[in-house]
């Protein structure tokens, strides 16, 4: 057995207090056995005001937040899936997920490619693309508890990236998010489930919950899903840490139930075909009515 922690955050726009957060959930889950622990998308910073957000990104390097993570993990011993920061790499930013070890080493980065830009039926407007530049590479990660695909949030939307981690080897896939709540209550669960039943892996997606002090509200329900698809955590809404065992051999076992994995055939695309020039459907025969005095 492996036993995972996850971290559920209402991160804010102090990047030092978001950092105290973490590492005083990280302590904790230390102590209760933990072996990796899983933290949300944007853990350094969540904060909408870009004149704000500007003067509190930083290089990865001085990432007081990512600093202080990786800090904890060599305390404590216990490996940390830092959801993802805000950075700037270059000229650019970059939302940016990391793997760390248990001597608080860097052993793997992933760059979010799906870059959320929806308008909602609510009105709410989200233009990732306008900040971040896109990641352009999917990671898979060997660890201690095995291999491990990262990806960030809005990720979740497309189930090719998924199933090419899990074909490079994937056995449990991270999906930190900050999910709307509108979007969190309509598709969350589904989503999350069917990564997991599509691939046959572990899926573990540590979330954003509450009233973000930058205005926004994210939708929580940090969820932990074995390979078949059933639910082993659901954080529900609020901050807090949680704990959870899995068995790493159910990922072969499911996989040998229902191997889709393997299955798979080549095909050609769909041709598009051109829509017929009259659309109007053909005249219809008249229907004889029965005469209604004759039917009981």
């Amino acid at each position: 057995m492996t036993r995972l922690g996850l971290v559920q955050t209402c991160t804010g726009i102090d990047p030092a207090a978001n950092a105290a957060a973490l590492t005083d959930a990280i302590a904790a889950l230390a102590a209760a056995g933990a072996e990796i622990v899983f933290t949300p998308e944007m853990s350094n910073l969540v904060d909408r005001d870009r004149a704000r957000a500007a003067a509190a990104i930083t290089g990865e390097g001085d990432d007081g937040v990512l600093a202080a993570v990786r800090a904890a993990a060599a305390r404590h011993g216990v490996w940390v899936q830092l959801g993802s920061a805000a950075l700037r790499a270059g000229g650019t930013l970059v939302n940016r997920a990391f793997l760390i070890d248990a001597a608080g080493g860097i052993a793997a980065r992933y760059d979010k490619i799906h870059l959320f830009d929806v308008t909602l039926p609510s009105g709410e407007a989200y233009r990732e693309s306008a900040a971040y530049a896109p990641g352009d590479r999917a990671v898979v990660a060997a660890t201690l508890f095995g291999r491990i695909g990262m990806t960030v949030c809005y990720d979740v939307r497309f189930p090719h990236l998924y199933r090419d981690l899990a074909l490079a080897g994937a056995e449990l896939i991270a999906v930190p998010a900050a999910f709307t709540r509108p979007t969190g209550a309509a598709h969350w669960h589904t989503l999350l489930r069917a990564r997991a039943i599509e691939t046959g892996c572990f899926v573990v997606a540590a979330a954003q919950s509450g009233e973000h002090a930058d205005g926004r509200a994210t939708y929580g329900h940090s969820l932990v899903v074995d390979p078949w698809g059933t639910v082993l955590l659901d954080m529900s809404e609020g901050t807090g840490t949680a704990i959870v065992d899995i068995d790493p051999a159910a990922v072969a076992a499911t996989r040998a139930r229902i191997p889709s994995l393997t299955a798979g055939r080549p095909y050609a695309p769909p041709a598009l075909t051109a829509a017929p020039a009259d659309r109007t459907p053909p005249p219809r025969a008249p229907v004889a009515q029965p005469d209604r005095a004759t039917v009981s």
